[in-house]
């Protein structure tokens, strides 16, 4: 009877599944917050353009008036440019996840690989012994009279 496969390397195939599929969840976050950042630039640039806008309509204002509005586009463009600049340092980090989920794909198929290889030779093994048994049962059986 032909004895089951077992590959010695199992856990560690098993360990570098988990690794990739936090690589994965890693991504995935990396690129919801992304969606988040790049919202609140859009954000931040229509409501820019609002106050733009709203300080092109007043046709008089008065110098608090003119010190309040101007402070509130400063900020705004200010806002505007970390949100952005954490938008490009978020795409950074997304490549770097990217890369290393491809690293840690490449490990586990890598293994996966050696899994089907190994298992194909101990097929082979397997049915080379078996045939290796049955001739040697039909040697042994071919001299012999059936009575």
């Amino acid at each position: 009877m032909a004895r089951p496969f077992l590959f010695k390397l199992e856990k560690i195939l098993e360990y570098r599944r988990q690794l990739e599929d936090q690589a994965k969840l890693a991504l995935s976050q990396v690129r919801q917050e992304i969606l988040a950042q790049t919202k609140r630039v859009e954000t931040l640039e229509n409501d820019l353009q609002a106050c733009l806008l709203e300080m092109s309509r007043t046709k008089q204002m008065t110098p608090a008036e003119l010190w309040l509005w101007s402070g509130w586009r400063k900020r705004l463009e200010l806002d505007k440019r970390q949100a952005q600049a954490k938008l490009i340092d978020l795409q950074q980090l997304a490549e770097t996840r990217r890369l290393e989920l491809v690293a840690k794909s490449k490990d586990r198929k890598l293994l996966e690989k050696l899994r089907v290889k190994q298992a194909e030779k101990h097929g082979q093994e397997e049915q080379r012994k078996e045939q290796k048994e049955l001739d040697e049962t039909a040697t042994l059986r071919y001299g012999r009279s059936p009575y």
